[in-house]
């Protein structure tokens, strides 16, 4: 489906290589880019470089903060775990600009794993560093197959009900809530698996991965009807 609100994934900033080229690449994986466009949404991909915020967001619909790499511990007063990832601080820095912009417009925000992460860190929240291993991934990047438990009086209960199963990978998680926040899923070991921020009309991270699942479109859904409002 083509056409809809305009609305924005960040980006990794990584080494790719296609045809005879191996080198620095700003991209997405396509499954975020399909599951905008089947939800009813036209794709943007913002890359991570400095600047022009404002310009950028007054021209989008909605923001989708995609997964990715470990935010840098110091962005949350923290010394680094040594299994948290290298920071990738031009990243960071771009995606704490955005979020900062979109919930001053209110623009609708879907946050993704480090989405998620993100908006906890940017609201003044901490993060556990490191879970027990294979608790929520099984890496070489193999999702955990799990289910979660929903609140129901929330913005994602009345999209997903009491309870969904999600397919999660990631080994950190929110610990200190940042201001403002919600907890409205969790999984069995009691992790928090989604945040949302209640004076927004519509601002929700997950720790789970809803563009892997082609069947099921319902958050990104939610997130274009809200972004064509």
């Amino acid at each position: 489906m083509t056409g809809g609100p305009l609305v924005g994934i960040t980006s990794y900033l990584d080494e790719a290589a296609w045809g005879v080229w191996r080198q620095s690449a700003a991209l997405v994986p396509q499954t975020y880019v399909d599951a905008v466009s089947r939800a009813g949404g036209t794709p943007v991909l913002l890359p991570p470089r400095p600047g022009g915020v404002d310009r950028l967001l007054d021209a989008l619909d909605g923001l989708v903060l995609a997964g990715g790499s470990d935010l840098d511990p110091a962005r949350y007063g923290a010394t680094p775990d040594p299994r948290t990832g290298p920071p990738h601080r031009a990243r960071d820095e771009r995606e704490f600009e955005l979020l900062a912009g979109a919930l001053r417009r209110d623009l609708p925000v879907l946050g993704v794993c480090r989405g998620m992460q993100l908006l906890n860190v940017a609201l003044g929240g901490t993060l556990i560093q490191h879970l027990p291993d294979g608790s929520h991934q099984n890496p070489p990047a193999r999702f955990v197959r799990q289910a979660v438990h929903v609140r129901p009086d929330s913005l994602l209960g009345a999209v997903l009900g009491r309870a969904a199963k999600v397919s999660c990978y990631h080994h950190q998680a929110a610990d200190r809530l940042g201001t403002g926040l919600q907890a409205v899923a969790w999984a069995a070991d009691e992790t928090v698996e989604a945040l949302e921020l209640p004076d927004r009309r519509f601002v929700l991270g997950v720790q789970w991965h809803p563009e892997t699942d082609p069947d099921d479109l319902r958050l990104f859904e939610a997130l274009t009807a809200a972004a064509a409002r």
